[in-house]
């Protein structure tokens, strides 16, 4: 049995009987407290879709719930929905597009290293590579020498998702972004 401390993004637990993705976590301290952080978690019913929001002490004990992550690639959109195929079986998950709004913006076809979480049979999460390579496709033109300054400036990607990118990158480089940070990392390898 995990700590509350031990718990991270997008794993499952069990919580007054029912199984919940916990989808953010914010650790605070509080004044006048030895050693007592608190783990606030927004966590989602994987079968109702309910949001709950509770706080934890570190070492209170939690339970994972039984999971699956299954190797897929996203596939298509379906209206409001994102289909995507299992990498060994070829069995389609579907996943409401409000479940996996912040992942949408790392995810293309070309995304490599995708984990779809499947609880109980049912597709509840997708879990991202630590690093995805997308196309830029809108920023301000590149400046010649700009690689000498940290200067930054924000590039729109080709899925939505804005990061700052060194002032020498231009439109239509394919660049590395941390998915957990949401940083630029480097252009990708051609």
């Amino acid at each position: 049995m995990p700590k509350a401390s031990d718990i991270k993004k997008n794993a499952a637990i069990e919580y007054n009987g029912k199984v919940m993705i916990v989808r953010d976590i914010e650790r605070s301290v509080p004044q006048g407290r030895a050693g007592g952080s608190l783990y606030r978690m927004r966590m989602y019913d994987v079968v109702t879709g309910g949001k709950v929001d509770e706080t934890f002490k570190a070492e209170d004990m939690l339970n994972f719930a039984d999971l699956t992550r299954r190797p897929a690639m996203f596939s298509y959109i379906d209206g409001e929905e994102y289909v995507f195929m299992d990498n060994e079986d070829y069995t389609p998950y579907n996943l409401n597009k409000s479940s996996i709004e912040e992942e949408a913006l790392f995810i293309n076809e070309d995304t490599q290293g995708l984990l779809v979480i499947i609880v109980d049979g049912v597709p509840v999460a997708v879990d991202l590579p630590s690093s995805v390579e997308l196309v830029i496709t809108e920023t301000d033109p590149s400046i010649k020498g700009g690689s000498a300054t940290a200067r930054t400036k924000p590039a729109i990607l080709s899925t939505g998702l804005t990061v700052q990118v060194p002032e020498h990158i231009s439109t239509g480089d394919k660049i590395k972004i941390n998915t957990e940070e949401r940083k630029f990392m480097g252009r990708a390898d051609k």
